[in-house]
């Protein structure tokens, strides 16, 4: 007895062939209810995967063509231009989504038969969204969404399917659009860009269930702590993302896109599981640390709350104190804090002889006292002192993407 919905031809087959043994079942009698069941299956298949009695898109184009006495100088209004008529026409270039609500409003093709499907409607048109404007070429090179002809022609239907798989239960496309909760975003970001970055770290995540879900309760400053503890590690980065799948929180890496200036971000899924992105973009031991206590800090301190559901960081970029809005809480600073003090606890570092004597050798003992990684000492000497030259030997210049390498 066929109980599960028909995906193959194979399972199609079959449920005709049992249909038709139960043609003359009783009413009310099991083999009865069988059958009913089967034709509700053997339906829901058809309506996904046969051929319905719809012209082909082209035909009726042609149809219409003749109807109304147009010839394919007519239709450059509706489809871009002559030469993409003739390719149209011609099958040799499919239609856009564009194009074909443009033959439904002027032509009267009805949006069943553009689409081949019975009961389809044209998704609704976002006007705020430029589709074109999405860095497409790169994220084709990437493989992030399927190689496209002209950016214009197919962006609109590259990015809908690319989104589909980001945002699965978005009711809406704007909905996967966020805003930045923070301020520490570059001025030259590309918006594009950094929300096409922001919705592959998403897909990376929908494609790999965590095997615990998040417990906020169970995430604090001391899980922070000890996740700091996992850089004294040759592994460490490795170790890190294990610990904090167990907790419920993925760690995805993805190489920054061109404009973004982006070194990390923090987000949450619809399911409310928290997400954390890096780049990479400095291959070193110290930024990696920081960035990834930073991210989790705005896990702890603000994700999830006031409507916050996205931080995205150039840690690169700094609000001089006399530009601070002092009406709004500044939560940059705030996971700084937590994550410089995750590292080394300022009541350690205000007295320490790495502080007052940066040396190589004064970085080492206070490395093997924390059991934290030299690099991440050397890091927060270099930031205090705006001195980046010093101990640049400890830092741990391209000791990090290798972990991480598809």
């Amino acid at each position: 007895m066929i109980n599960k919905l028909i995906k193959t031809e194979k399972d199609y087959d079959l449920a005709l062939s049992r249909i038709e043994d139960l043609m003359d079942a009783e009413a009310n009698s099991p083999e009865a209810e069988e059958l009913e069941l089967l034709a509700t299956l053997v339906e829901l298949y058809e309506d996904d995967n046969c051929a319905m009695d719809f012209p082909e898109p082209v035909q009726a184009i042609k149809f219409r063509m003749e109807q109304l006495g147009l010839n394919q100088q007519n239709l450059v209004p509706f489809i871009g231009s002559k030469s993409k008529v003739s390719e149209i026409l011609n099958k040799k270039r499919p239609l856009t989504l564009s194009m074909m609500r443009s033959l439904y409003k002027n032509l009267g093709i009805s949006a069943e038969i553009l689409l081949q499907k019975t009961g389809a409607e044209f998704p609704e048109t976002v006007p705020s969204i430029k589709w074109h404007r999405f860095p497409l070429k790169e994220m084709s090179k990437r493989g992030w969404i399927k190689p496209f002809r002209e950016s214009e022609d197919s962006a609109e239907e590259s990015m809908r399917l690319f989104i589909k798989d980001c945002c699965p239960g978005a009711k809406t496309i704007e909905a996967c659009f966020r805003e930045n909760s923070g301020n520490r975003i570059n001025t030259k970001t590309d918006t594009y860009a950094l929300n096409a970055w922001c919705m592959r770290v998403m897909s990376l995540a929908h494609t790999k269930p965590l095997l615990k879900k998040f417990n906020p309760e169970c995430f604090s400053p001391d899980s922070l702590k000890e996740i700091a503890k996992l850089s004294f590690f040759e592994s460490g980065p490795l170790l890190a993302r294990e610990f904090l799948e167990k907790h419920g929180i993925y760690l995805i890496v993805e190489g920054h896109l061109p404009k973004t200036y982006l070194d990390g971000a923090a987000l949450v899924l619809d399911d409310a599981t928290p997400v954390v992105g890096l780049t990479l973009r400095y291959d070193r031991i110290d930024n990696f640390w920081f960035c990834l206590l930073h991210e989790l800090a705005h896990v702890i301190l603000h994700l999830g709350k006031n409507n916050h559901r996205l931080f995205v960081d150039d840690m690169n970029v700094r609000i001089p104190e006399d530009k601070k809005n002092k009406n709004i809480e500044n939560i940059e600073d705030e996971a700084d804090s937590l994550a410089m003090e995750s590292l080394i606890p300022n009541e350690i570092w205000s007295s320490s002889a790495a502080k007052m004597n940066p040396t190589k050798k004064n970085v080492l003992a206070l490395s093997e006292d924390l059991r934290i990684h030299p690099a991440c000492i050397a890091g927060r000497i270099r930031f205090e002192n705006n001195n980046f030259k010093l101990l640049s030997r400890l830092i741990g210049a391209g000791k990090i993407r290798k972990f991480f390498a598809a």
